[in-house]
């Protein structure tokens, strides 16, 4: 019999596959695959200190983890370890040949041993000038305790050998790719342009390192360790929730490791003396590599030969229903605006906010921050709005995993300019992307909702598929109101009828519209389900849709990341069928529509299926009423269901075969929509 669940982990590391055969796609520009090996990497990284690491832990616990996951995470382990070494050889190969594909466009990247006397002079000048001062070797066979290696940090264990004693010397060098470029634009050569990475300068400059020891052969091998990034947060009620997060962090550096890689050509004696010394075991993922590590850093790889070798410039559709010159709030008064990210611009958001941060009538702006952008105007413009008298209040999440120094740095700026701040919610993370501005009219207060899939993020918002819905609906912003009261007051729980809160609500009513398209279905009415998601692993809700597919439900998934579900298996899912797109911008929106018997209903949501966070978040799936914006919703759901460029079937043997539609009309989804929402736009 056919597997009936995927294991999410698996799942995840086949959507990774995903953005690999990006940087293997011919029609990619040359310099955006390189940037799809390093979010490739990057992925992979946080994979391991997450899923890994969370794996690792279950499989302590012997039978009880197989109940509590419904799978073996043993076997798992083991699984993941195949297929991650099977994608570092394919990753390798797709590197070689772009590093081929470079050389044919007259871009090298060379190492240092591949420089002329002018490279070397120049190497030698920055090396002496940049790099030497921001290291500090350790020489490991000198000291009884080896060193903590940083996680996501880049070492060289470096090998000095001297023949005539046959003694070998051991060193740990941390490469500083923090606080220098991982590339070094060399002088061009007529018309050739080179590249030299971080590593191979300090490579070329090992004997000036190690001037004052006797040795005649030396040799720096990269090694990388990954560690377990999984918070323990102690419920100590007498410590603040700061104090709390801060002290989880410093746990974090010291984390458990849960892989580690090394150069594959590092001499046996050497490897042996490193495992040892971190204290590895055989269980652990310890995997051969290249010569490079941390190619995360090839995300910020230079914009070298022009840009034709990038995606071109990206423009945004101007929004029909918002003047820049009138005031939002009179757009938004007559009717529910959505806002398509990056399509549409982030500073519509702003300017609604700036709008509201001067206007006198605005009398309070609520928030909710989960991530935002390094040198954030949201918040600059949520500080500005309170000196202006508003009374501003912004729910800060702390344990947005790999945010939380920043959130702890961003409140207390934000507190300490006279805005008011909540840490969440006790026991659960705060998800949900809600914007609540309330505003004196003509005697009476109207309040106006912002209800998102993704963050209050400007930075973000150019890159990730995302979608903003603004309202007054009174359905929607009396129920954003019920929900910040239940921020401020933990205890207080009502009762939502129009939007879908996590843990309150939302897995009932997502079961209950699931239920009733099966009971539509037996009654031989049409009955359909169109689901847009960035996951799918709770399991309830999986079998559910599989009772729906036997009941003759149509079901219509784009799941860009885990999907647990195995369409197209008899008596399980014949009536499924998945795809999943991955392309230039980052799908994240997530769109519900269900045939609701020929009336549809259709939601937006900040939640994946996914039980943490339909029952250990709050999060909420927003109902969309406006007839407008839900057709403009149901026609990019189909323009993407018909891609036949990007969208890559998923099936029970999860290939990632390219979608192919019987059109001989290419349909590259991203541009659809962008010429869509144009149209629109006139």
């Amino acid at each position: 019999m056919k597997k009936t669940y995927i294991p999410k982990e698996i799942s995840w590391l086949y959507f990774n596959e995903r953005v690999l055969q990006e940087a293997e796609c011919k029609e990619t520009p040359i310099l955006e695959r390189i940037k799809f090996l390093g979010i490739y990497s990057n992925n992979l990284d946080e994979f391991f200190r997450v899923r890994v690491a969370t794996l690792k832990r279950l499989a302590s616990l012997g039978k009880k983890a197989i109940q509590i996951i419904s799978y073996n995470p043993k076997i798992v382990l083991k699984e993941i370890n195949e297929i991650v070494l099977e994608q570092q050889n394919e990753f390798a190969e797709i590197f070689k040949n772009i590093l081929k594909e470079l050389t044919k466009l007259n871009i090298f990247i060379i190492n240092e041993k591949q420089l002329s006397k002018e490279q070397e002079e120049f190497v030698h000048n920055y090396f002496h000038k940049r790099v030497r001062p921001k290291l500090m070797p350790i020489m490991f066979d000198q000291i009884k305790s080896f060193p903590d290696l940083k996680d996501e940090a880049i070492y060289f264990a470096v090998c000095l050998k001297s023949t005539k004693k046959s003694k070998y010397k051991y060193a740990l060098i941390e490469i500083p790719s923090g606080e220098i470029p991982r590339f070094l634009v060399l002088p061009d050569i007529g018309d050739k342009k080179y590249l030299i990475m971080l590593d191979d300068i300090i490579r070329y400059a090992l004997k000036d390192i190690f001037y004052i020891f006797d040795f005649d052969e030396i040799d720096a091998f990269t090694i990388k360790l990954t560690k377990d990034a999984e918070l323990d947060i102690n419920d100590d009620i007498t410590d603040s929730y700061i104090k709390n997060i801060s002290k989880s962090l410093k746990k974090r550096k010291e984390g458990q490791p849960v892989r580690f890689l090394f150069d594959k050509d590092i001499p046996i004696i050497l490897l042996k003396v490193l495992t040892k010394k971190l204290k590895l075991k055989k269980d652990d993922a310890i995997i051969p590599g290249g010569r490079y590590h941390n190619f995360k850093d090839f995300i910020k790889f230079p914009k070298i030969g022009g840009k034709k070798f990038l995606y071109s410039d990206f423009i945004p559709v101007p929004h029909p229903e918002i003047h820049l010159q009138s005031s939002i709030f009179s757009s938004i008064r007559e009717k529910d605006i959505m806002l398509h990210f990056p399509y549409h611009s982030f500073n519509y958001f702003m300017e609604l906010l700036r709008e509201a941060s001067i206007d006198p009538n605005v009398s309070s702006i609520k928030i909710t921050l989960y991530r935002v952008a390094k040198s954030s105007n949201v918040i600059n413009t949520l500080i500005n709005a309170a000196k202006n008298g508003k009374n501003v209040t912004a729910l800060v999440e702390l344990q947005a995993r790999f945010d939380e120094e920043a959130n702890i740095l961003w409140s207390n700026k934000l507190r300490d300019e006279g805005v008011r701040v909540i840490h969440g919610v006790p026991g659960v993370k705060v998800h949900a992307k809600v914007c609540l501005l309330s505003r004196n009219e003509k005697g009476r207060v109207i309040n106006y909702a912002c209800l998102s899939t993704g963050n209050f993020n400007e930075d973000t918002a150019e890159i990730y598929a995302d979608d903003l819905l603004i309202t007054s609906n009174k359905k929607i912003t009396n129920e954003a109101i019920k929900l910040f009261d239940f921020f401020d007051i933990n205890y207080k729980r009502d009762t939502f009828y129009h939007l879908m809160v996590s843990p309150f609500n939302l897995r009932n009513k997502i079961a209950s519209l699931i239920n009733n398209e099966i009971k539509n279905a037996k009654k031989g009415k049409e009955a359909y389900i169109k689901l847009k998601l960035n996951n799918l692993v709770d399991i309830q809700i999986i079998n559910l849709l599989y009772q729906a597919s036997n009941a003759g439900v149509k079901v219509y998934l784009n799941i860009r990341g885990m999907n647990s579900l195995v369409p197209g298996i008899d008596e399980f899912s014949i009536n499924i069928n998945g795809i999943s797109i991955v392309d230039r911008f980052l799908e994240h929106t997530r769109i519900l529509i269900f045939c609701n018997g020929n009336s549809e209903k259709y939601f937006i949501s900040s939640a994946d299926l996914m039980a943490r966070n339909i029952d250990r978040r709050v999060e909420i799936i927003c109902p969309i009423y406006d007839k407008n914006i839900q057709k403009e919703l149901n026609d990019i759901f189909e323009i993407q269901w018909k891609d036949n460029v990007k969208a890559r079937i998923i099936d029970d043997k999860m290939s990632n075969k390219l979608k192919h539609n019987k059109s001989d009309i290419k349909i590259h989804a991203q541009n659809a929509i962008y010429d869509y929402l144009i149209k629109k736009s006139n």
